[in-house]
């Protein structure tokens, strides 16, 4: 039966450099965070996937790879076991579409990861376009660190390019991973999505669907629908209509900032009480939204919650569903 399911889907081991976690404190962290799944996404190596065998019991795990190309990095998700993809090219040299093509090719899905880091290959120098979705967080959304990830460039640039997306039939969902390498650092952030059944098959699935939300942490809760009359529609959903009703309901931010974003930008907004748990209600047109997705800040002005979009159309032969 359909439910969301939290999970992180960009972590290393000690397999990888600057990686100290082992296998089992990747596990332990993980149901300490309140994770259902997690994504082994070693640099430039699939050799430990076979280390995950003894823990699926506890928690589903996608085998994938980090491919970190001299132009850009990108996740590799839903990797045959011990299956490899090549890492050693460029933009110049043409070849990330073959590989990408290969990842697609065994139902696996292609992120653009941190597209905005700070250092040397760190930035992706691909198009967002080639990829199934893009890591619009990673790690900590602000941090004093040099090699954190610039998350709201990453955000900013996804979110100029999402209109013409879902107008054209085709927009990029976003994700969020942790990139964790040292303690303390898986699943946060997490996505959540909304998936068939708890295998990697239904999460990839779920998340290239496009029907998930980015929480900072497993305190933060969000549901986001439309509706219209008796029709409700969700993250990822398409809605049919031309006047809705838009809800978000927030849990874990206290005194936080909830905002809807459409095609013409931020529309509304609305501060969360000191409990950190409310309601907040717009009504909208769909010949005046296109689409309708939901940021959550705390605070301080950090995100704490973002979602994907429900995107609404007032004609049937309009629909702007996910892949044309």
């Amino acid at each position: 039966m359909p439910d969301w399911f939290r999970g992180d889907c960009h972590v290393h081991t000690a397999r990888s450099n600057s990686a100290t976690l082992t296998v089992e404190e990747v596990v332990h962290a993980a149901r300490q965070s309140g994770l259902d799944f997690i994504a082994t996404t070693e640099h430039n190596t699939v050799d430990g996937h076979a280390d995950w065998a003894p823990y699926t019991s506890e928690l589903v795990v996608i085998l994938g790879q980090e491919v970190t190309t001299r132009t850009g990095h990108w996740l590799a998700l839903g990797l045959e076991l011990g299956r490899p993809i090549d890492w050693r090219y460029g933009v110049p040299d043409g070849r990330l579409e073959a590989e990408v093509d290969q990842v697609r090719a065994a139902a696996g899905l292609c992120v653009a990861a941190h597209p905005h880091a700070p250092y040397a290959c760190g930035q992706l120098g691909y198009p967002f376009e080639l990829f199934d979705a893009v890591e619009v967080w990673n790690g900590r959304w602000t941090s004093d660190l040099p090699w954190q990830a610039d998350n709201e460039t990453a955000l900013a640039e996804r979110g100029r390019g999402l209109a013409a997306g879902v107008a054209a039939g085709r927009w990029l969902p976003a994700v969020g991973n942790s990139d964790a390498h040292l303690p303390g650092q898986l699943g946060a952030p997490q996505t959540v999505v909304l998936a068939d059944e708890l295998t990697p098959t239904a999460v990839l699935a779920g998340l290239r669907a496009g029907r998930s939300w980015i929480a900072a942490s497993r305190d933060v809760e969000l549901t986001l629908t439309v509706s219209a009359d008796a029709r409700v529609a969700s993250i990822g959903d398409v809605l049919l209509a031309e006047d809705v009703v838009v809800e978000a309901s927030v849990r874990g931010v206290a005194s936080g900032r909830v905002s809807f974003h459409t095609e013409r930008g931020r529309t509304h907004a609305a501060t969360l009480p000191p409990s950190g748990t409310g309601e907040v209600i717009w009504e909208a047109r769909a010949s005046d939204a296109g689409f309708v997705r939901v940021e959550v800040r705390d605070r301080d002005g950090a995100m704490a919650a973002l979602t994907n979009p429900v995107q609404l159309t007032s004609s049937a032969g309009q629909r702007r569903d996910r892949w044309n």
